[in-house]
């Protein structure tokens, strides 16, 4: 039975995953393990579960239908360890994030050190990511995003204070080029643009002028879907870039990077850490809420934001 519920964990894990290493990343066993417990469930049940390459692992129909079967049952299994674990004294267990890569940023340093010591029975597991996907069907139990992306059915919780986009280039760019004066001079200069995955549309840059919000279509010369490229680029005097004020702040102060359009860039709310409203959040996930709530301070909470950006 044991061995059963086992291989059951493990053919959920490959589904999920969609690769035996990744799976096996995931339960911490190799790939090879995961591989021989799956040709033994395939071999017990008489049915191929899985179509493999070199490439990648797809579910056949029967595996389709057996992992929509077993899924529900597994998570009730999870469901029942956490609420087993809320009756520790103390948080405890890993938190599994999903986070947009400019989110990074905040998070990195003494603010999520803070945490893991003060909660020494926490462990992380953090993805920086701007790829879309539903944080419930990865098993993910938060994640952290602007907040006009998150969906309206989750909880979300202002984790940061407000953000500022500013558009920033070199002294040597900005010496051969000229400074732009309004937004729409941008159609006459080079820009280094992000998009959060490859598939995505190049991120139409936003302003505010008397109130009023409005974008901007930019012609890249580099798009990438690496802020650090983008800062790096901008820096060396390939184009213009906007950048979150943050990314740019310490190259602003050495003199490398110039803002220019300031007046057109306006603060609006920052990062959101959100999860689903239908699942409780577990004692961990409210001491990391509690943890970044104070971290923030008592400034204002915000609405939705309407910035996407890197």
């Amino acid at each position: 039975m044991a061995e059963d519920l086992n291989a059951m964990a493990v053919f959920a894990a490959v589904a999920e995953a969609r690769g035996f290493r990744a799976a096996g990343e995931r339960l911490g066993v190799s790939a090879s393990a995961v591989s021989q417990t799956l040709r033994k469930l395939e071999a017990q049940l008489g049915v191929v579960l899985l179509q493999r390459t070199t490439r990648s692992v797809r579910l056949t129909e029967a595996g389709e239908r057996l992992y929509a079967s077993v899924r529900p049952a597994l998570e009730e299994v999870r469901a029942a360890v956490a609420a087993v674990g809320e009756l520790s004294d103390e948080p405890r267990g890993t938190l599994r994030l999903y986070v947009a890569d400019a989110s990074e940023s905040f998070l990195s340093g003494s603010l999520l050190a803070g945490f893991i010591a003060a909660h020494p029975h926490v462990d992380l597991d953090v993805v920086v990511s701007n790829a879309p996907i539903d944080i419930v069907a990865a098993r993910y139990d938060a994640g952290i995003q602007l907040g006009e992306v998150i969906d309206r059915d989750m909880i979300a919780v202002p984790v940061s204070g407000d953000l500022r986009l500013v558009v920033v280039g070199s002294p040597a760019y900005l010496a051969r080029r000229g400074r732009p004066r309004r937004p729409r001079d941008l159609s006459e200069h080079d820009i280094v643009n992000w998009h959060p995955t490859p598939e995505a549309p190049p991120y139409r840059w936003e302003f505010t002028e008397n109130g009023r919000d409005f974008a901007v279509s930019v012609r890249a010369r580099v798009l990438t879907t690496d802020p650090a490229l983008i800062l790096g680029l901008a820096r060396a005097g390939a184009g213009l870039a906007m950048l979150f004020e943050g990314q740019a702040r310490d190259d602003v102060a050495r003199g490398d990077l110039v803002p220019v359009l300031e007046e057109y860039s306006a603060p609006f709310p920052g990062f959101y850490l959100y999860y689903p409203q239908r699942r409780q959040a577990s004692a961990a996930l409210r001491a990391l809420i509690e943890h970044l709530r104070a971290a923030k301070g008592p400034g204002r909470r915000g609405g939705a934001s309407r910035r996407r950006a890197h």
